[in-house]
């Protein structure tokens, strides 16, 4: 399965619970007011073994790069990748590390959590109670983990999402060092993160996809890190040095 930018010191944990958890190729790093970890650990496996005997059964759905038509039969969870996957205009594993981080997000406040941070590969889901700083990691960029989203809590919960051609295991068909998109839907952050990413390349790269990005709908916006150059589109969290 596809995962993302590392990006382990992008979150700004204060005074939150911080743990760990791991199933078969998925990271994900939480913080929350409240130690739930047991029944978090519990239901990733859960949703994993889910999509795991999804594509078992469709094995397309693991490799294409094509949007796909909904399966009115598929898990809820699957939908949404392929509702994400189509509203990007990519494969539906596009948004995979971003529906696991919200999943568990939307878990943790079903549980009585009040405030959380989800990230997995540099997907991050967030539902805070005061002003959080998200770093964003670019690899060999000048910027990078030099400047971040200062996101308040009246504007989550809210998802920010990384992709990177230089950075990670997730694909790429462009040469971005970062892609952060920022929407209400995590799996839809991720999704558009890796098709806006797949147009950055060549000398006019950032604005290519910044083009790409305002023809996705329900998307905040996005920043984009080549090299030296930055680009921005959108109505983002305030982007502020670290």
């Amino acid at each position: 399965m596809r995962r993302g930018v590392s990006s382990q010191k992008s979150l700004n944990p204060g005074d939150l619970k911080r743990f760990k958890l791991e199933y078969k190729q998925t990271k994900l790093t939480v913080l929350s007011d409240k130690d739930l970890e047991r029944g978090t650990a519990e239901f990733l496996e859960h949703m994993y073994n889910e999509l795991e005997r999804y594509c078992q059964r469709e094995p397309f759905f693991s490799i294409s790069y094509y949007p796909l038509k909904v399966d009115e039969h598929a898990p809820e969870t699957v939908k949404l990748m392929i509702d994400a996957g189509e509203r990007a205009g990519v494969g539906p594993m596009a948004s995979v590390a971003g529906m696991f981080s919200e999943q568990l997000g939307n878990l943790l406040l079903r549980k009585g959590a009040t405030e959380v941070i989800v990230e997995n590969g540099g997907d991050v889901f967030l539902k805070i109670k005061e002003e959080r700083t998200v770093r964003v990691y670019a690899g060999s960029s000048k910027f990078s983990n030099k400047i971040g989203f200062r996101v308040s809590p009246d504007k989550t919960p809210l998802a920010i999402c990384t992709s990177s051609s230089s950075v990670g295991h997730s694909i790429s068909l462009g040469d971005s060092d970062a892609v952060s998109v920022v929407a209400k839907s995590c799996p839809l952050a991720d999704a558009a993160a890796t098709s806006i990413g797949n147009e950055v390349k060549g000398s006019k790269g950032i604005k290519k996809g910044l083009k790409r990005a305002r023809q996705i709908k329900e998307i905040d916006g996005v920043l984009i890190l080549r090299d030296n150059e930055l680009g921005v589109w959108g109505k983002l969290p305030e982007i502020v040095g670290i």
